[in-house]
Protein backbone atom coordinates (compact mmCIF):
# COMPACT_ATOMS: atom_id res chain seq x y z
CA UNK A 1 0.00 0.00 0.00
CA UNK A 2 1.29 3.41 -0.73
CA UNK A 3 1.76 5.82 2.06
CA UNK A 4 -1.47 7.41 2.97
CA UNK A 5 -0.35 10.97 3.08
CA UNK A 6 1.58 12.18 0.12
CA UNK A 7 1.92 14.76 -2.60
CA UNK A 8 0.84 14.25 -6.22
CA UNK A 9 2.61 14.55 -9.48
CA UNK A 10 1.26 17.20 -11.76
CA UNK A 11 -0.42 15.51 -14.64
CA UNK A 12 -4.12 15.40 -15.37
CA UNK A 13 -4.01 11.61 -15.44
CA UNK A 14 -2.01 11.09 -12.28
CA UNK A 15 -3.35 11.00 -8.74
CA UNK A 16 -1.72 13.42 -6.38
CA UNK A 17 -1.24 12.55 -2.81
CA UNK A 18 -0.83 14.20 0.56
CA UNK A 19 2.41 15.55 1.75
CA UNK A 20 3.30 15.17 5.37
CA UNK A 21 6.01 14.60 7.88
CA UNK A 22 6.54 13.50 11.43
CA UNK A 23 5.18 15.93 13.95
CA UNK A 24 7.29 18.36 15.81
CA UNK A 25 9.12 18.23 18.09
CA UNK A 26 11.11 15.07 17.31
CA UNK A 27 12.88 12.74 19.69
CA UNK A 28 15.33 9.91 19.44
CA UNK A 29 12.85 7.33 18.14
CA UNK A 30 13.16 7.04 14.36
CA UNK A 31 10.17 6.85 12.07
CA UNK A 32 10.19 5.19 8.68
CA UNK A 33 8.67 7.23 5.89
CA UNK A 34 5.24 5.99 4.93
CA UNK A 35 4.81 4.26 1.63
CA UNK A 36 3.26 6.98 -0.45
CA UNK A 37 6.00 9.38 0.30
CA UNK A 38 9.55 9.48 -0.91
CA UNK A 39 12.51 9.07 1.38
CA UNK A 40 12.99 11.89 3.80
CA UNK A 41 16.36 13.32 4.63
CA UNK A 42 16.09 12.81 8.37
CA UNK A 43 14.53 10.43 10.85
CA UNK A 44 11.62 11.63 12.93
CA UNK A 45 10.20 10.16 16.08
CA UNK A 46 6.77 8.68 16.42
CA UNK A 47 4.91 10.87 18.89
CA UNK A 48 1.40 10.45 20.16
CA UNK A 49 -0.88 13.43 19.72
CA UNK A 50 -4.47 12.77 20.69
CA UNK A 51 -7.51 13.97 18.81
CA UNK A 52 -11.04 14.03 20.16
CA UNK A 53 -13.96 13.41 17.84
CA UNK A 54 -17.53 14.57 18.34
CA UNK A 55 -21.01 14.20 16.84
CA UNK A 56 -24.23 15.71 18.29
CA UNK A 57 -25.13 17.01 21.71
CA UNK A 58 -22.05 17.18 23.88
CA UNK A 59 -24.07 17.08 27.09
CA UNK A 60 -25.00 13.43 26.56
CA UNK A 61 -23.80 10.71 28.90
CA UNK A 62 -20.78 8.61 28.12
CA UNK A 63 -17.70 6.93 29.45
CA UNK A 64 -14.44 7.32 27.64
CA UNK A 65 -11.25 5.50 28.42
CA UNK A 66 -7.92 4.53 26.90
CA UNK A 67 -6.50 1.09 26.31
CA UNK A 68 -2.76 1.03 25.61
CA UNK A 69 -2.66 3.71 23.01
CA UNK A 70 -6.18 3.16 21.73
CA UNK A 71 -8.92 5.67 22.45
CA UNK A 72 -12.43 4.74 23.39
CA UNK A 73 -15.11 6.78 21.67
CA UNK A 74 -18.08 8.20 23.51
CA UNK A 75 -21.02 8.01 21.12
CA UNK A 76 -23.72 10.57 21.80
CA UNK A 77 -27.30 9.42 21.32
CA UNK A 78 -27.76 7.83 17.89
CA UNK A 79 -24.84 9.68 16.40
CA UNK A 80 -22.24 8.00 14.25
CA UNK A 81 -18.82 8.29 15.90
CA UNK A 82 -15.86 8.90 13.68
CA UNK A 83 -12.54 9.26 15.28
CA UNK A 84 -9.03 9.53 14.22
CA UNK A 85 -5.61 9.90 15.67
CA UNK A 86 -3.00 12.32 14.53
CA UNK A 87 0.08 10.32 13.64
CA UNK A 88 3.52 11.45 12.71
CA UNK A 89 2.39 12.24 9.21
CA UNK A 90 4.20 10.91 6.23
CA UNK A 91 7.44 12.54 5.29
CA UNK A 92 7.50 14.87 2.36
CA UNK A 93 8.66 13.21 -0.78
CA UNK A 94 10.53 14.53 -3.73
CA UNK A 95 8.17 14.69 -6.67
CA UNK A 96 5.14 13.45 -4.78
CA UNK A 97 1.69 15.00 -5.01
CA UNK A 98 -1.99 15.00 -4.09
CA UNK A 99 -4.55 12.43 -5.08
CA UNK A 100 -7.02 14.31 -7.19
CA UNK A 101 -10.56 13.05 -7.30
CA UNK A 102 -13.78 14.74 -8.30
CA UNK A 103 -17.51 14.24 -8.35
CA UNK A 104 -20.70 16.01 -7.34
CA UNK A 105 -21.51 15.92 -3.63
CA UNK A 106 -24.26 13.53 -2.56
CA UNK A 107 -27.50 14.95 -1.21
CA UNK A 108 -27.17 15.34 2.55
CA UNK A 109 -28.99 12.78 4.65
CA UNK A 110 -31.41 14.92 6.65
CA UNK A 111 -31.76 12.28 9.34
CA UNK A 112 -28.11 12.71 10.29
CA UNK A 113 -27.46 16.38 9.59
CA UNK A 114 -27.11 17.62 13.13
CA UNK A 115 -25.77 14.54 14.83
CA UNK A 116 -22.44 14.66 16.57
CA UNK A 117 -20.28 12.49 18.74
CA UNK A 118 -17.65 12.87 21.39
CA UNK A 119 -14.44 10.99 21.76
CA UNK A 120 -11.77 11.69 24.32
CA UNK A 121 -8.24 10.50 24.79
CA UNK A 122 -5.02 11.21 26.53
CA UNK A 123 -1.79 9.36 25.72
CA UNK A 124 1.77 9.89 26.67
CA UNK A 125 4.48 10.47 24.08
CA UNK A 126 4.86 6.76 23.37
CA UNK A 127 1.20 6.07 22.75
CA UNK A 128 0.74 4.14 26.01
CA UNK A 129 -2.15 4.29 28.42
CA UNK A 130 -1.82 7.48 30.42
CA UNK A 131 -5.20 8.13 31.96
CA UNK A 132 -8.63 6.61 32.43
CA UNK A 133 -11.49 9.11 32.18
CA UNK A 134 -14.16 8.39 34.78
CA UNK A 135 -17.79 7.89 33.68
CA UNK A 136 -18.99 11.06 35.37
CA UNK A 137 -16.72 13.29 33.25
CA UNK A 138 -18.74 12.74 30.05
CA UNK A 139 -22.40 11.73 30.91
CA UNK A 140 -24.45 8.77 29.01
CA UNK A 141 -23.55 5.37 27.65
CA UNK A 142 -21.09 5.37 24.76
CA UNK A 143 -20.15 3.08 21.94
CA UNK A 144 -16.42 2.74 21.57
CA UNK A 145 -13.95 2.94 18.71
CA UNK A 146 -10.22 2.39 18.89
CA UNK A 147 -8.05 5.41 18.18
CA UNK A 148 -4.53 4.88 16.92
CA UNK A 149 -1.40 6.88 16.35
CA UNK A 150 1.44 5.82 14.08
CA UNK A 151 2.54 7.67 10.94
CA UNK A 152 -0.74 9.28 9.85
CA UNK A 153 -4.29 9.98 10.96
CA UNK A 154 -6.10 6.69 11.51
CA UNK A 155 -9.52 5.47 12.49
CA UNK A 156 -10.26 2.00 13.85
CA UNK A 157 -13.69 0.57 13.13
CA UNK A 158 -15.35 -2.62 11.93
CA UNK A 159 -16.64 -3.58 8.49
CA UNK A 160 -18.78 -6.45 7.22
CA UNK A 161 -21.12 -9.10 8.66
CA UNK A 162 -19.91 -10.38 11.06
CA UNK A 163 -17.77 -7.29 11.72
CA UNK A 164 -14.05 -7.40 10.97
CA UNK A 165 -11.61 -4.98 12.59
CA UNK A 166 -9.92 -2.55 10.22
CA UNK A 167 -7.64 0.45 10.61
CA UNK A 168 -7.96 3.16 7.98
CA UNK A 169 -5.84 6.22 7.31
CA UNK A 170 -7.97 9.35 7.04
CA UNK A 171 -7.12 11.32 3.92
CA UNK A 172 -8.92 14.62 3.32
CA UNK A 173 -7.38 14.83 -0.14
CA UNK A 174 -8.76 11.53 -1.44
CA UNK A 175 -12.26 10.48 -2.43
CA UNK A 176 -12.42 6.69 -2.62
CA UNK A 177 -12.06 4.81 0.64
CA UNK A 178 -10.42 1.42 0.20
CA UNK A 179 -9.37 -1.67 2.12
CA UNK A 180 -6.64 -4.20 1.43
CA UNK A 181 -8.64 -7.36 0.73
CA UNK A 182 -7.69 -10.99 1.27
CA UNK A 183 -10.22 -13.37 -0.28
CA UNK A 184 -8.76 -16.60 1.10
CA UNK A 185 -11.39 -18.92 2.59
CA UNK A 186 -9.02 -19.94 5.36
CA UNK A 187 -7.49 -16.58 6.21
CA UNK A 188 -7.55 -15.68 9.88
CA UNK A 189 -8.97 -12.41 11.14
CA UNK A 190 -6.41 -9.62 10.79
CA UNK A 191 -6.70 -5.84 11.09
CA UNK A 192 -4.22 -5.48 8.22
CA UNK A 193 -6.61 -7.02 5.67
CA UNK A 194 -10.35 -7.33 5.10
CA UNK A 195 -11.82 -10.63 3.89
CA UNK A 196 -14.96 -10.06 1.79
CA UNK A 197 -15.56 -13.83 1.57
CA UNK A 198 -16.33 -13.84 5.28
CA UNK A 199 -18.83 -10.97 5.06
CA UNK A 200 -22.42 -11.88 4.16
CA UNK A 201 -23.25 -8.19 3.54
CA UNK A 202 -20.43 -7.63 1.03
CA UNK A 203 -21.81 -6.64 -2.39
CA UNK A 204 -19.58 -6.20 -5.47
CA UNK A 205 -20.53 -3.29 -7.72
CA UNK A 206 -21.11 -4.25 -11.38
CA UNK A 207 -19.84 -2.18 -14.29
CA UNK A 208 -23.39 -1.38 -15.32
CA UNK A 209 -24.30 0.33 -12.05
CA UNK A 210 -24.61 4.11 -11.90
CA UNK A 211 -22.03 4.11 -9.11
CA UNK A 212 -19.46 2.77 -11.56
CA UNK A 213 -20.55 4.68 -14.66
CA UNK A 214 -21.42 8.07 -13.12
CA UNK A 215 -19.71 8.54 -9.77
CA UNK A 216 -16.23 7.51 -10.86
CA UNK A 217 -15.93 9.84 -13.86
CA UNK A 218 -13.49 12.13 -12.11
CA UNK A 219 -11.20 9.44 -10.73
CA UNK A 220 -7.61 10.24 -11.81
CA UNK A 221 -7.58 6.87 -13.57
CA UNK A 222 -11.10 6.11 -14.86
CA UNK A 223 -12.83 3.02 -13.49
CA UNK A 224 -12.93 0.06 -15.86
CA UNK A 225 -14.66 -3.30 -16.23
CA UNK A 226 -12.92 -6.55 -15.27
CA UNK A 227 -13.48 -10.02 -16.73
CA UNK A 228 -16.31 -10.65 -14.27
CA UNK A 229 -18.11 -7.45 -15.32
CA UNK A 230 -17.30 -5.83 -11.99
CA UNK A 231 -16.29 -2.20 -11.49
CA UNK A 232 -12.50 -2.00 -11.31
CA UNK A 233 -10.45 0.86 -9.83
CA UNK A 234 -6.73 1.60 -9.96
CA UNK A 235 -4.84 4.14 -7.87
CA UNK A 236 -1.19 4.86 -8.60
CA UNK A 237 1.16 7.22 -6.82
CA UNK A 238 4.25 9.27 -7.48
CA UNK A 239 6.60 6.89 -5.66
CA UNK A 240 5.33 3.95 -7.76
CA UNK A 241 3.08 2.67 -4.96
CA UNK A 242 -0.34 1.55 -6.13
CA UNK A 243 -3.57 -0.22 -5.19
CA UNK A 244 -5.97 -2.00 -7.50
CA UNK A 245 -9.25 -3.85 -7.07
CA UNK A 246 -13.04 -3.78 -7.31
CA UNK A 247 -15.58 -1.30 -6.03
CA UNK A 248 -17.97 -2.83 -3.53
CA UNK A 249 -20.42 -1.93 -0.77
CA UNK A 250 -20.64 -3.27 2.75
CA UNK A 251 -21.74 -2.47 6.27
CA UNK A 252 -19.47 -0.06 8.15
CA UNK A 253 -19.87 0.03 11.92
CA UNK A 254 -19.15 3.29 13.68
CA UNK A 255 -19.34 2.36 17.34
CA UNK A 256 -22.43 0.14 17.65
CA UNK A 257 -24.19 1.80 14.72
CA UNK A 258 -24.15 0.03 11.39
CA UNK A 259 -24.22 2.03 8.17
CA UNK A 260 -25.20 -0.18 5.22
CA UNK A 261 -24.03 0.01 1.62
CA UNK A 262 -20.95 2.17 2.10
CA UNK A 263 -19.04 2.16 -1.20
CA UNK A 264 -15.30 1.47 -1.03
CA UNK A 265 -12.52 -0.17 -2.99
CA UNK A 266 -11.71 -3.79 -2.15
CA UNK A 267 -8.08 -3.80 -3.27
CA UNK A 268 -6.52 -7.18 -4.01
CA UNK A 269 -3.30 -5.86 -5.50
CA UNK A 270 -1.22 -3.58 -3.30
CA UNK A 271 2.27 -2.43 -4.13
CA UNK A 272 3.96 -0.58 -1.29
CA UNK A 273 7.30 1.14 -1.05
CA UNK A 274 7.22 0.57 2.73
CA UNK A 275 5.60 -2.75 3.57
CA UNK A 276 6.62 -2.68 7.22
CA UNK A 277 4.85 0.61 7.90
CA UNK A 278 1.84 0.12 5.64
CA UNK A 279 1.13 -3.36 6.98
CA UNK A 280 -0.10 -1.70 10.17
CA UNK A 281 -3.11 -0.25 8.34
CA UNK A 282 -5.91 -1.88 6.36
CA UNK A 283 -6.54 0.95 3.97
CA UNK A 284 -7.62 4.53 3.45
CA UNK A 285 -10.71 6.57 4.32
CA UNK A 286 -11.32 9.29 1.74
CA UNK A 287 -12.68 12.51 3.27
CA UNK A 288 -12.70 15.10 0.49
CA UNK A 289 -15.75 16.63 -1.24
CA UNK A 290 -16.17 13.91 -3.86
CA UNK A 291 -19.46 12.02 -4.07
CA UNK A 292 -17.88 8.72 -2.98
CA UNK A 293 -15.91 10.15 -0.06
CA UNK A 294 -16.83 8.84 3.37
CA UNK A 295 -18.08 12.22 4.62
CA UNK A 296 -20.25 12.64 1.49
CA UNK A 297 -21.76 9.18 1.81
CA UNK A 298 -22.56 9.87 5.48
CA UNK A 299 -24.31 13.09 4.48
CA UNK A 300 -22.76 15.45 7.03
CA UNK A 301 -23.13 19.07 5.83
CA UNK A 302 -20.52 20.39 8.25
CA UNK A 303 -17.58 19.20 10.32
CA UNK A 304 -14.94 20.87 12.48
CA UNK A 305 -11.64 19.99 14.06
CA UNK A 306 -9.31 21.61 16.53
CA UNK A 307 -5.72 20.34 16.59
CA UNK A 308 -3.99 20.84 19.93
CA UNK A 309 -0.32 21.16 20.60
CA UNK A 310 1.62 18.01 21.37
CA UNK A 311 0.46 15.69 24.13
CA UNK A 312 -2.85 17.55 24.53
CA UNK A 313 -6.21 16.33 23.29
CA UNK A 314 -7.74 17.78 20.16
CA UNK A 315 -11.23 17.28 18.84
CA UNK A 316 -13.15 16.42 15.70
CA UNK A 317 -16.83 17.32 15.50
CA UNK A 318 -19.21 16.05 12.83
CA UNK A 319 -22.26 18.28 12.71
CA UNK A 320 -22.96 21.84 13.86
CA UNK A 321 -20.77 23.63 16.41
CA UNK A 322 -22.94 26.16 18.23
CA UNK A 323 -21.04 26.86 21.43
CA UNK A 324 -21.29 30.09 23.42
CA UNK A 325 -17.61 29.89 24.38
CA UNK A 326 -16.43 29.66 20.78
CA UNK A 327 -15.41 33.01 19.31
CA UNK A 328 -17.18 34.09 16.12
CA UNK A 329 -15.60 32.41 13.13
CA UNK A 330 -14.10 34.33 10.25
CA UNK A 331 -15.19 32.63 7.04
CA UNK A 332 -13.36 32.29 3.78
CA UNK A 333 -15.27 30.89 0.80
CA UNK A 334 -14.26 27.65 -0.84
CA UNK A 335 -13.26 28.08 -4.47
CA UNK A 336 -15.25 25.96 -6.91
CA UNK A 337 -14.56 25.51 -10.61
CA UNK A 338 -17.09 23.45 -12.51
CA UNK A 339 -14.99 23.05 -15.65
CA UNK A 340 -12.37 20.28 -15.40
CA UNK A 341 -8.85 21.71 -15.50
CA UNK A 342 -5.68 19.61 -15.64
CA UNK A 343 -4.11 20.97 -12.44
CA UNK A 344 -7.16 21.84 -10.35
CA UNK A 345 -8.55 19.44 -7.77
CA UNK A 346 -12.28 20.23 -7.85
CA UNK A 347 -13.10 18.26 -4.71
CA UNK A 348 -10.29 19.54 -2.50
CA UNK A 349 -10.93 22.08 0.25
CA UNK A 350 -9.74 25.03 -1.83
CA UNK A 351 -9.66 28.64 -0.60
CA UNK A 352 -8.20 31.89 -1.95
CA UNK A 353 -4.87 32.95 -0.46
CA UNK A 354 -4.45 36.70 -1.00
CA UNK A 355 -1.25 37.62 0.79
CA UNK A 356 1.41 36.82 3.39
CA UNK A 357 2.62 38.95 6.30
CA UNK A 358 5.78 38.61 8.40
CA UNK A 359 5.52 40.44 11.73
CA UNK A 360 2.48 42.26 10.33
CA UNK A 361 4.48 43.46 7.31
CA UNK A 362 2.55 42.62 4.15
CA UNK A 363 4.96 41.13 1.63
CA UNK A 364 5.16 42.62 -1.88
CA UNK A 365 3.58 39.67 -3.67
CA UNK A 366 0.99 40.43 -6.38
CA UNK A 367 -2.39 38.86 -5.61
CA UNK A 368 -2.32 37.32 -9.07
CA UNK A 369 0.47 35.02 -7.87
CA UNK A 370 -2.05 33.33 -5.56
CA UNK A 371 -4.78 32.88 -8.17
CA UNK A 372 -5.17 29.65 -10.16
CA UNK A 373 -4.25 30.10 -13.81
CA UNK A 374 -6.12 28.82 -16.87
CA UNK A 375 -4.80 25.29 -16.25
CA UNK A 376 -5.90 25.29 -12.59
CA UNK A 377 -2.34 25.47 -11.29
CA UNK A 378 -1.96 27.63 -8.20
CA UNK A 379 -4.96 26.62 -6.11
CA UNK A 380 -4.67 26.81 -2.30
CA UNK A 381 -5.74 23.66 -0.44
CA UNK A 382 -6.38 23.29 3.29
CA UNK A 383 -5.22 19.79 4.18
CA UNK A 384 -5.13 18.16 7.60
CA UNK A 385 -3.16 15.28 6.08
CA UNK A 386 -0.18 17.49 5.26
CA UNK A 387 2.30 18.36 7.98
CA UNK A 388 3.84 21.58 6.72
CA UNK A 389 2.76 24.42 4.43
CA UNK A 390 4.01 24.64 0.85
CA UNK A 391 4.01 27.71 -1.37
CA UNK A 392 4.71 28.10 -5.05
CA UNK A 393 8.20 29.39 -5.77
CA UNK A 394 7.48 33.07 -6.44
CA UNK A 395 5.65 33.54 -3.14
CA UNK A 396 7.99 31.25 -1.22
CA UNK A 397 11.10 33.15 -2.29
CA UNK A 398 9.72 36.49 -1.07
CA UNK A 399 8.68 34.94 2.27
CA UNK A 400 12.04 33.20 2.67
CA UNK A 401 14.00 36.39 2.01
CA UNK A 402 11.94 38.43 4.48
CA UNK A 403 12.17 35.79 7.19
CA UNK A 404 15.93 35.63 6.66
CA UNK A 405 16.14 39.39 6.95
CA UNK A 406 14.12 39.54 10.17
CA UNK A 407 16.10 36.74 11.85
CA UNK A 408 19.56 37.84 10.70
CA UNK A 409 20.68 38.97 14.15
CA UNK A 410 19.23 36.11 16.17
CA UNK A 411 19.70 32.89 14.19
CA UNK A 412 22.66 31.35 12.37
CA UNK A 413 21.81 30.03 8.90
CA UNK A 414 22.82 26.46 8.09
CA UNK A 415 24.93 26.90 4.97
CA UNK A 416 24.86 23.59 3.12
CA UNK A 417 23.59 23.67 -0.48
CA UNK A 418 23.26 19.87 -0.44
CA UNK A 419 20.84 19.88 2.50
CA UNK A 420 17.21 20.47 1.54
CA UNK A 421 14.97 19.08 4.25
CA UNK A 422 12.47 16.62 2.77
CA UNK A 423 13.18 17.90 -0.69
CA UNK A 424 11.38 21.23 -0.28
CA UNK A 425 12.70 23.13 2.77
CA UNK A 426 15.92 24.91 1.93
CA UNK A 427 16.00 27.43 4.80
CA UNK A 428 17.49 25.87 7.91
CA UNK A 429 19.35 27.14 10.96
CA UNK A 430 22.04 25.95 13.38
CA UNK A 431 20.98 26.18 17.01
CA UNK A 432 23.39 25.21 19.83
CA UNK A 433 22.27 21.95 21.41
CA UNK A 434 22.52 23.50 24.89
CA UNK A 435 19.87 26.09 24.01
CA UNK A 436 16.58 24.92 25.48
CA UNK A 437 14.57 27.69 23.84
CA UNK A 438 14.60 29.35 20.46
CA UNK A 439 14.87 33.14 20.33
CA UNK A 440 11.67 35.11 19.65
CA UNK A 441 10.63 34.46 16.05
CA UNK A 442 8.64 36.67 13.68
CA UNK A 443 5.06 35.54 13.15
CA UNK A 444 3.91 34.57 9.66
CA UNK A 445 0.30 35.35 8.75
CA UNK A 446 -1.53 33.80 5.82
CA UNK A 447 -4.16 36.22 4.53
CA UNK A 448 -7.22 34.58 3.00
CA UNK A 449 -10.31 36.18 1.58
CA UNK A 450 -12.22 37.10 4.76
CA UNK A 451 -9.93 35.38 7.27
CA UNK A 452 -6.33 35.13 8.46
CA UNK A 453 -4.21 32.37 9.99
CA UNK A 454 -1.17 33.38 12.07
CA UNK A 455 1.71 30.97 12.67
CA UNK A 456 3.87 31.66 15.72
CA UNK A 457 6.34 30.09 18.13
CA UNK A 458 7.52 26.52 17.67
CA UNK A 459 5.31 26.10 14.60
CA UNK A 460 7.72 28.37 12.68
CA UNK A 461 10.84 26.18 12.96
CA UNK A 462 11.06 22.38 13.00
CA UNK A 463 13.84 20.50 14.75
CA UNK A 464 15.25 17.88 12.37
CA UNK A 465 15.84 14.70 14.35
CA UNK A 466 19.27 13.15 13.98
CA UNK A 467 20.82 16.15 12.22
CA UNK A 468 23.71 17.42 14.34
CA UNK A 469 26.54 19.60 13.06
CA UNK A 470 29.27 19.94 15.67
CA UNK A 471 27.50 21.25 18.75
CA UNK A 472 24.48 22.47 16.81
CA UNK A 473 21.03 21.05 16.14
CA UNK A 474 19.39 21.75 12.77
CA UNK A 475 16.05 23.55 12.64
CA UNK A 476 14.20 24.20 9.38
CA UNK A 477 11.61 26.76 8.36
CA UNK A 478 8.19 25.08 8.29
CA UNK A 479 7.21 26.64 4.97
CA UNK A 480 8.47 24.75 1.91
CA UNK A 481 8.81 25.38 -1.81
CA UNK A 482 6.18 23.54 -3.85
CA UNK A 483 8.30 24.01 -6.98
CA UNK A 484 10.96 21.71 -5.55
CA UNK A 485 8.32 18.99 -5.28
CA UNK A 486 6.94 19.52 -8.76
CA UNK A 487 3.58 20.47 -7.24
CA UNK A 488 1.51 23.25 -8.81
CA UNK A 489 -0.37 24.21 -5.64
CA UNK A 490 -0.30 25.98 -2.30
CA UNK A 491 -0.95 23.57 0.57
CA UNK A 492 -1.83 24.62 4.12
CA UNK A 493 -0.61 21.88 6.44
CA UNK A 494 -1.95 20.80 9.81
CA UNK A 495 1.04 22.03 11.84
CA UNK A 496 -0.03 25.58 10.99
CA UNK A 497 -3.64 24.78 11.90
CA UNK A 498 -2.81 24.00 15.53
CA UNK A 499 -4.91 25.93 18.04
CA UNK A 500 -7.27 27.09 15.32
CA UNK A 501 -10.90 26.00 15.25
CA UNK A 502 -11.39 24.84 11.66
CA UNK A 503 -14.99 24.50 10.46
CA UNK A 504 -15.70 22.99 7.04
CA UNK A 505 -19.20 24.11 6.05
CA UNK A 506 -19.96 21.97 3.01
CA UNK A 507 -23.52 23.25 2.66
CA UNK A 508 -22.47 26.90 2.39
CA UNK A 509 -19.12 26.08 0.76
CA UNK A 510 -16.92 27.95 3.21
CA UNK A 511 -14.28 27.37 5.87
CA UNK A 512 -14.46 29.14 9.24
CA UNK A 513 -11.43 29.93 11.39
CA UNK A 514 -11.03 31.13 14.98
CA UNK A 515 -7.92 31.07 17.15
CA UNK A 516 -8.50 29.06 20.32
CA UNK A 517 -6.65 26.87 22.80
CA UNK A 518 -7.76 23.48 21.53
CA UNK A 519 -6.95 21.75 24.81
CA UNK A 520 -9.26 24.20 26.59
CA UNK A 521 -11.92 23.65 23.93
CA UNK A 522 -11.80 19.97 24.82
CA UNK A 523 -12.34 20.84 28.47
CA UNK A 524 -15.27 23.07 27.52
CA UNK A 525 -16.82 20.09 25.78
CA UNK A 526 -16.55 18.11 29.01
CA UNK A 527 -13.63 15.96 27.96
CA UNK A 528 -12.28 15.99 31.50
CA UNK A 529 -8.67 15.64 30.38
Amino acid sequence: MASLCSFPRISSADPIKHLAAAPFPPSNHPIRPSALSLRQSSRNQKRTSTIVAAIGDVSADGTTYLIAGAVAVALVGTAFPILFSRKDLCPVCDGAGFVRKSGAALRANAARKDQAQIVCSRCNGLGKLNQVIPPESVPRSPDKLPFRHNVSLTVSLTVGTPPQNVTMVIDTGSELSWLHCNRSQNSSSSSSTFNPVQSSSYTPIPCSSSTCTDQTRDFPIPASCDSNQLCHATLSYADASSSEGNLAADMFYIGNSGIPNVVFGCMDSIFSSNNEEDSKNTGLMGMNRGSLSFVSQMGFPKFSYCISEYDFPGLLLLGDANFSWLAPLNYTPMIQISTPLPYFDRVAYTVQLQGIKVSNKLLPIPESVFEPDHTGAGQTMVDSGTQFTFLLGQAYTVLRDEFLNQTAGSLRVFEDPNFVFQGAMDLCYRVPTNHTRLPPLPAVTLVFRGAEMTVTGDRILYRVAGEIRGNDTIYCFTFGNSDLLGVEAYVIGHLHQQNVWMEFDLKKSRIGLAEIRCDLAGQKLGMGL
